[in-house]
């Protein structure tokens, strides 16, 4: 037994640190890249799931479309009496005519790829709405660190103005002003921190998480998000998944108006089978045929109620249309606007409140300038700060609002 034990303790001693190489990191589990949101939400998003399901049915649909009519065995008895009683038999085989069968197939497809468009318009919003909440976090994030560079700023501040008022330089009326902006400043932390979390749990609600499994993402707000050229936008939108789905609609309204003409025509039942008759004691082969007289009701209201419904699909498709250029070009808008104040903040603004609030600083330490004027420094660059982040979020809203009109 010894001899076995050894060898294995030895293995197990080789292979401990194999295998805890292999575990990720607590960094690596509690850091969400961009795809692996998009991988978690394409897998475990219940709208997706529900799409998926109403594809899978259609499939069904088609295959009911398909199946023959089933036959109809009847049987009559006349005369109760053994000695004279008369048998009937037969089976009565469906035959449809007017091409019932294929329009309902046809109608039945149809509607099949009307709900693989519909699964790839949900696909595109729910990858959209992934990207936006994933940049709002990311936002987020980087409004904590900016307020929390406040709350730190104005703790310095505070604390420098206790020091002046110690040494009688500054009225102390200026130490109650920085603890309230110091004050201020805490609660804005808390706000943010707030909104942090609900920004994590919107995230994290798209693959059905109740509780993030991640503490951050990845990601910068250094970044703006591209913008393509309004012509290139436009031409893509006859190819955007909503407009696929119009036209698919189209055809299968046009696939029941075809349904519905076919009903018109009437189906013959053929009947064959044998009629024994006790009396005679013959047995005789019984042929019969049953034609509907279409005299009053020929389908004519549901042929005009499915040519009007598939009338009002060409005018929806149009209305969609119309309203996805409007969506796309406001989008573009917004986009173009966003980068160009994005531009401006980063540039000019951002620098000009940062060497302000420094110069202030400096000139506040050294007795040149009063607390006021550090503070309305101080407000200005967390303004334009604040302000270039709120752009930011504009920006990633806008262009993901593209990527869910367009389907990309």
């Amino acid at each position: 037994m010894k001899t076995l034990l050894w060898p294995l303790g030895l293995a197990a001693l080789l292979l401990c640190p194999t295998v805890a190489s292999a575990q990720p990191t607590a960094t690596e589990q509690l850091r969400l890249t961009l795809e692996q949101a998009q991988q978690l939400a394409a897998t475990r998003n219940p709208e997706l799931s529900s799409a998926q399901h109403e594809v899978d049915a259609t499939s069904g649909g088609v295959q009911q479309a398909g199946a023959w009519r089933n036959p109809e065995l009847t049987a009559t008895v006349e005369d109760m009496r053994s000695a004279t009683r008369t048998t009937t038999a037969t089976i009565g085989i469906p035959l449809e005519l007017g091409g019932k069968r294929s329009a309902r197939i046809s109608a039945a497809e149809r509607a099949r790829d009307v709900a693989g468009a519909q699964l790839a318009t949900a696909k595109a919003k729910v990858r959209a709405q992934v990207a936006e909440r994933y940049f709002a976090l990311v936002v987020a994030q980087d409004r904590v660190k900016l307020v929390n560079d406040s709350a730190a700023l104005a703790g310095r501040a505070s604390d420098v103005v206790a020091k002046r008022v110690e040494a009688g330089k500054v009225s102390p009326v200026d130490a109650t002003r920085a603890k309230v902006d110091a004050a201020n400043a805490q609660l804005e932390l808390a706000q943010a921190s707030a909104e942090l979390q609900t920004a994590r749990q919107a995230l994290a609600a798209l693959w059905g998480d109740f509780q993030p499994a991640f503490e951050q993402v990845d990601g910068t707000t250094a970044t703006v998000p591209p913008a393509r050229p309004l012509a290139d936008l436009l031409s893509d939108v006859d190819s955007a998944p909503a407009l696929r789905t119009s036209r698919l609609d189209i055809d299968s309204r046009k696939a029941l108006v075809d349904v519905e003409r076919s009903k018109a025509a009437p189906d013959v039942v053929l009947s064959v089978g044998a009629k024994r008759d006790n009396e005679l004691g013959l047995t005789q082969a019984v042929v019969g045929i049953s034609v509907p007289l279409p005299l009053f009701d020929r389908n004519q209201g549901a042929v005009y109620e499915a040519s009007k419904r598939a009338d009002k699909a060409r005018d929806d498709y149009e209305a969609a249309r119309i309203q996805l250029v409007a969506d796309v070009n406001q989008a573009a808008t917004q986009l173009s606007t966003a980068q160009a104040a994005l531009a401006v903040l980063r540039d000019s603004v951002l620098p000009a409140a940062q060497q302000a609030y420094d110069a202030s600083t400096t000139g506040f330490e050294a007795g040149k300038f009063g607390f006021l004027e550090v503070i309305d420094a101080q407000r200005s660059l967390l303004q334009a700060r604040s302000r270039y982040l709120n752009t930011l979020a504009a920006a990633y809203q806008a262009s993901t609002t593209i990527d869910r009109l367009l389907g990309r």
